[in-house]
């Protein structure tokens, strides 16, 4: 099913025994459009250390709760190697981490997640076949440019402007998510600071040209003209196949429920 981002920040973590906080953030893969990372609010449970949740790690979610729950223990999550609350998620952070829980590299394959379409189906590693970083792998992190990081923040792409094709339509209101791929499928627009009245509309991220992170802005190959007429988005009511292919024919493209192959292009072609 397809859920708001905005809906998830705010949900309730739990562990095997007990809460280990509330979700604060969700950061995002920019190359593939693919939620990588929960960011957990403690509440100073883990003072000053930013604890990151991977999908991997998710048993289940009850959307009525409001809950998400981790097939993991609160010491396992305490001890897993962590960031200062600044300080940036990089790859050789991951590969620790995932080390530590076991669990298979997700970059480490064509798929989405590794070998697979799905974070749920990825398993543990066999303790006599864990990973190790072997010194080609090390080697390769210290010559990469430490500045560089994929992971974005779906918090702060909140605002970011939207760029038609002929001029700015809006700002960025939130993203939808594919609940089991955890890929972003969505951005919603409001277009309140361009259209009397304003309204807010859903385009497929597949219709996004380029996105320049210096200007924070998204690039569309729509016109405004057809953004203006566009079915209007209601967050209370639920997206189902037939509003989405609705969108789908009135912008006149083919309705891609599964956007694998338009993933895998992005990732030979990643956003500038």
């Amino acid at each position: 099913m397809l859920r708001s981002i905005n809906e998830i920040i705010g949900y309730t973590l739990f562990a095997k025994e007990n809460g280990v906080g509330k979700c604060k953030d969700l950061l995002f893969d920019d190359q593939v459009w693919t939620v990588r990372h929960m960011v957990a609010d403690t509440g100073g449970w883990l003072l000053g250390k930013k604890v990151l949740v991977s999908p991997v790690m998710v048993q289940k979610i009850d959307w009525q709760m409001q809950s998400v729950f981790l097939d993991i223990t609160r010491e396992q999550l305490e001890e897993c190697p962590s960031l200062l609350e600044d300080e940036p998620v990089s790859r050789e952070h991951e590969i620790k981490m995932f080390q530590y829980l076991k669990y298979p590299y997700y970059w480490a394959d064509d798929g989405l997640w590794g070998h697979s379409a799905y974070p749920a189906v990825m398993t543990h590693i066999p303790e006599e076949s864990a990973q190790k970083v072997d010194e080609e792998i090390v080697e390769e992190l210290q010559a990469q440019d430490r500045e560089e990081n994929h992971l974005r923040s779906c918090k702060e792409l909140n605002g970011y402007d939207i760029e038609a094709s002929d001029g700015n339509i809006g700002h960025v209101e939130d993203f939808i998510l594919e609940d089991k791929t955890w890929a972003l499928r969505y951005v919603v627009v409001d277009t309140r600071n361009w259209l009397p009245g304003g309204k807010k509309v859903m385009l497929s991220l597949n219709w996004v040209k380029k996105v320049s992170w210096e200007e924070s802005t998204l690039f569309l190959d729509i016109s405004k003209e057809k953004v203006e007429n566009s079915p209007e988005f209601d967050p209370e009511q639920p997206i189902n196949t037939e509003y989405e292919t609705q969108l789908y024919d009135y912008y006149g493209r083919p309705f891609e429920k599964n956007i694998t192959k338009k993933l895998q292009a992005m990732i030979a072609n990643p956003f500038k």
